[in-house]
């Protein structure tokens, strides 16, 4: 593992795009795996202008975010599926068959996130992971444990992560608590 510095959020996001880029340009059919919520933002911003100048082509990349919201339908505005449309994939030219995103809306969550491990291995695991760490240390959703599942699962969210989450809500008491 290398940590790289940086001064401020700009120069941070700015850095992991550039990493991103290039692994894009070394591997144009490369899987990457991104996460979602306020910090790729800039991140999503600097990959957006780099394909708007003519320096990168995802046609060829596929994506797998690490969450979703259960209970939330891909086309629900507060769905991770939909934040990444809206600050990424609507704005590059990925394939949308290759983005994936976990089936938030499945009733049987186990076999969503069977499936999803399922589509993952397949896809042979991203070559590069996109992650931010929340507030109380969660990374994805998987919030501080005594352990930490290795395959995708259902997880209650704790109150701190809801409430860092409920800015994004218009009600917060409509908000998934998984």
């Amino acid at each position: 593992m290398r940590i790289i510095h940086a001064t401020d959020y700009e120069d941070m996001s700015r850095k992991a795009a550039n990493i991103i880029a290039a692994q894009v340009v070394m591997d144009p059919a490369c899987v990457l795996g991104l996460a979602t919520g306020s910090t790729p933002i800039g991140t999503y911003q600097n990959l957006i202008k780099a394909y708007e100048a003519g320096d990168l082509d995802f046609s060829q990349v596929s994506t797998y975010n690490l969450d979703e919201y259960r209970g939330l339908s891909h086309d629900d505005p507060q769905s991770y599926h939909y934040f990444m449309k809206e600050n990424l994939f609507d704005h590059i030219n990925i394939d949308q068959a290759n983005t994936h995103v976990p089936d938030g809306s499945d009733p049987d969550a186990e076999a969503a996130c069977s499936e999803y491990d399922r589509i993952v291995e397949e896809a042979g695991y991203p070559d590069l992971q996109l992650l931010g760490i929340g507030n109380n240390g969660h990374i994805g959703f998987n919030e501080p444990a005594d352990d930490f599942p290795e395959l995708t699962h259902l997880v209650d969210l704790a109150p701190q992560t809801l409430a860092a989450n409920a800015r994004y809500f218009d009600d917060p008491d409509t908000m998934p608590r998984q």
